[in-house]
């Protein structure tokens, strides 16, 4: 019985590699069937917004699986990525890239004898990948950074789970909650608290530029790692330069109802049509997506003759030995066929379920799923900061702010670009027009929002307020940071 999937050529390269494949795949008789679906950059200057047609996001909900190739959004129109649009739409909340050395792709690690097995699991959903983002003044950005700790705990128990399956011994957290000890904060805690249902496999936390470091010198060192989703995003890349480039990476986007199996790498749009794109990083996540289908059999196959053709020193243009000649995206596909059933002198695979399998069914929601970790038994509203537009000095705009009290408030510091510059401050401190005035309450007061809220409108009155957050503390715990310097 054939498992039917979406595909999505995709643009540029995107249908020649789609096509090479899907070609493998027949060749080894894999029990799929496919329904080609309208996505890409030819759908959004069709007038879909989205990237895609109502039926393309029909038929991808009903078969809850998108098998895609790589796909432009267009520039400079103010479109969103269909890229990260569907991965945010269908909470395919755990994107894995596995990163091996492989033999006949030749890198500083293959020349000196380090081989490379890792996995990078990102968060696909939150982070500054909301892309929520203000003008506060003509000068100023902002950018909100979500972090929650549902969705850290959904992808780091990914991780563990993986890491289980995978028999790996360790896993780490990428992180940079030094500096970011709300955001980075939460999830470096779930991390830890998930952890605590896996002793047997190591668990330890590493500050991402470190991490970096010591990726480029000892990539040997690492496992499994997790990260929130900017940071993921940046560190797979690096690992993809790791063991040959995007053309040798893999992606998979994982979900609890749909899940995406794509290739990362752009659309090479000159050399779209000539046939030399080198199909090898979607033949890889369609492998992932095998596993994932549980076609385990079919999924080592596949791999084991891929392996043993780069083996081989078979090659496109863009890696391999320059003095053997290069084959075409067919060529390539078709040496593969043709060693269907070989196996690679070193690092043969075998039929093991690296991904969780998919369901046999899909069950549609009634309606939108909402979770709650950690819920409080007791929160406060402490104060309030207000963003302001001025071009006032600190000093100046703290006489503005305190013509404003009223005895449930005082006044506790200003500050620019995080950095405070009253009460306290130096004079080298450089200012933009966008200023942080935090009121805390009286002792003994409890506020309200609209007390908090009365205070941003009086100070409305005498200079331009642009946002408003409350200051919370939950169960005693501040839920705001301090200003630097503060």
């Amino acid at each position: 019985m054939k498992t039917k999937i979406a595909v999505a050529n995709g643009d540029g390269i995107g249908p020649e590699i789609m096509a090479s494949v899907l070609n493998i795949f027949e060749a080894d008789h894999v029990p799929l069937e496919y329904e080609f679906v309208e996505m890409g950059k030819s759908y959004f200057d069709a007038g879909h917004s989205t990237g895609m047609t109502e039926k393309a996001k029909e038929t991808i909900e009903n078969l809850g699986l998108l098998f895609k190739g790589p796909m432009e959004t267009p520039k400079g129109k103010g479109v969103k990525s269909i890229n990260v649009t569907a991965r945010k739409v269908w909470n395919t909340y755990a994107n894995q890239r596995d990163f091996r050395t492989l033999n006949g792709v030749e890198t500083v690690f293959s020349k000196a004898g380090t081989q490379i097995n890792l996995t990078i699991v990102r968060e696909n959903i939150e982070d500054t990948y909301g892309g929520i983002e203000h003008m506060l003044t003509n000068d100023v950005a902002v950018g909100r950074r979500i972090i929650t700790r549902p969705g850290s705990a959904q992808v780091i128990r990914y991780a563990f789970e993986m890491a289980r399956r995978k028999g790996y011994k360790k896993v780490a957290c990428g992180h940079k909650a030094n500096i970011m000890k709300l955001t980075d904060g939460i999830f470096l805690e779930t991390f830890y608290e998930v952890a605590k249902d896996y002793p047997e496999i190591e668990a330890y936390d590493i500050i991402v530029d470190d991490l970096c470091m010591k990726l480029v010198s000892h990539p040997e060192m690492f496992e499994v790692v997790v990260l929130t989703n900017l940071q993921g995003d940046i560190v797979s890349d690096l690992c993809a330069g790791l063991v040959g480039g995007l053309g040798f990476a893999p992606s998979a986007n994982i979900g609890d109802n749909i899940s995406i199996f794509e290739a990362v790498h752009g659309t090479a749009p000159d050399i779209a049509g000539k046939g030399i794109a080198n199909p090898t990083a979607l033949l890889l996540s369609g492998i992932s997506m095998l596993r994932y289908l549980g076609l385990t059999a079919h999924a080592a196959n596949i791999e084991n003759a891929l392996l043993y053709t780069l083996e081989q020193g078979i090659h496109t243009g863009d890696f391999g030995d320059r003095s053997t000649t290069s084959v075409n995206t067919e060529g390539f596909a078709n040496a593969i066929i043709a060693n269907l059933g070989k196996q690679p002198a070193k690092g043969s695979v075998q039929a093991q379920v690296d991904i969780e399998p998919k369901a046999n069914t899909i069950t549609r929601p009634e309606k939108n799923k909402l979770t709650v970790i950690a819920p409080v038994t007791k929160q406060e509203i402490q104060g309030v900061d207000i963003f302001v537009e001025s071009t006032l000095q600190p000093n100046e705009i703290a006489e503005v702010a305190k013509t404003k009290l009223n005895d449930k408030f005082k006044l506790i510091m200003i500050s620019n670009r995080g950095t405070q510059v009253w009460p306290t401050g130096s004079i080298y401190t450089e200012l933009v027009n966008e200023f942080r005035i935090r009121y805390e309450k009286t002792d003994g007061v409890e506020l309200s929002q609209r007390d908090v809220l009365g205070i941003a409108a009086e100070l409305s009155d005498a200079i331009k307020v642009c946002s408003v957050e409350l200051l919370m503390v939950f169960d005693g715990k501040p839920g705001y940071s301090l200003a630097q310097g503060q």
